[in-house]
Order: structure tokens, then C-alpha cells, then sequence
């Protein structure tokens, strides 16, 4: 049986960090960029830019722009929720495939952050409010950190 993996020290104090956060589900999307903020504060980081874009599909774009303005670190926050159409499949397919893309073109770690979950409770659970099972924001400025500092 595997044990919980060890805390790691994460320091985030010297980096040059953006965060950019979708618009839609603002409640999740607003919890996911709190957790966030509050690792990369509990980090050592309280100066970091904040990006807004529309959607998913605009993470890649501008990502892409916070690696040529000199992040170091960058993450990504957003939810899609699953509908009726293959809408999810594309966009969700179409992010990945982009900050994948991008983390690899400029050697930036790009932490997901990315909800793509069946349901808004899903969502919820992920989001790292008070009533949450988990923080995907603060885990995803937690990998893109470490990720940092293997470099």
C-alpha cells in the first residue's frame, strides 16, 4: 500500500508568475484563482500577473503571450463542464494539445489547472472552496513551481 506523498517545499519568491483564469463559471473559476493566490502567497510570491481570457480555448493564446513577456512560471485555470454536444471534446482537446504545446516551445512549466469534469458538483469538489475535497488551483501553481525549480 502507497503512502501519501511527502510535502514538498515549494518557493515561488523570485519567479516571474502569471496566472490566467477563465471566465466562464465564475464561482469556480474565482475559487480556483483564490487557491492559487493563496499558494503562491504561502510561497513566498505576492507580486504575479493576473490574466483574464473567455474561455478554454483562449488558455494556449495567451499563454503563449505571458511565455514571450518573460513568465517563468505560468498557470492555468478554468472549468469545462461536459454538455450534449461534442463541443466539450474539442475545446477540452484543443487546450490541452495548446498549453502542452506552449510549455514545450518556450520551456516554461505551465501548471493545468483546467477542470474538464461530467457536472458542476464535480467542478465544486475541485475547486477549493471551504466545502471542497480538493484545491486544483493551489496544486496547479504547486507543479508548475517544482517544475520551475528541477530547471
Amino acid at each position: 500500500m502507497a503512502g501519501a506523498a511527502p510535502k514538498l517545499h515549494i518557493d515561488a519568491s523570485d519567479l516571474a508568475v502569471t496566472v490566467i483564469v477563465t471566465s466562464w463559471h465564475a464561482e469556480i473559476t474565482d475559487a480556483l484563482l483564490a487557491g492559487a493566490e493563496r499558494a503562491l502567497k504561502a510561497a513566498g510570491n505576492d507580486v504575479y500577473t493576473v490574466m483574464r481570457v473567455p474561455g478554454a480555448f483562449e488558455l494556449p493564446l495567451a499563454a503563449q503571450w505571458a511565455a514571450e513577456e518573460g513568465a517563468e512560471v505560468i498557470v492555468t485555470l478554468g472549468v469545462v463542464i461536459r454538455g450534449d454536444t461534442p463541443h466539450f471534446d474539442y475545446v477540452c482537446n484543443a487546450a490541452t494539445d495548446g498549453l502542452t504545446r506552449v510549455q514545450l516551445d518556450y520551456s516554461v512549466p505551465i501548471g493545468f489547472g483546467l477542470l474538464t469534469v461530467d457536472n458542476e458538483a464535480q467542478a465544486l469538489e475541485r475547486a477549493g472552496l471551504p466545502n471542497s475535497k480538493e484545491d486544483k488551483g493551489a496544486e496547479a501553481v504547486e507543479a508548475a513551481v517544482l517544475m520551475a525549480r528541477l530547471k
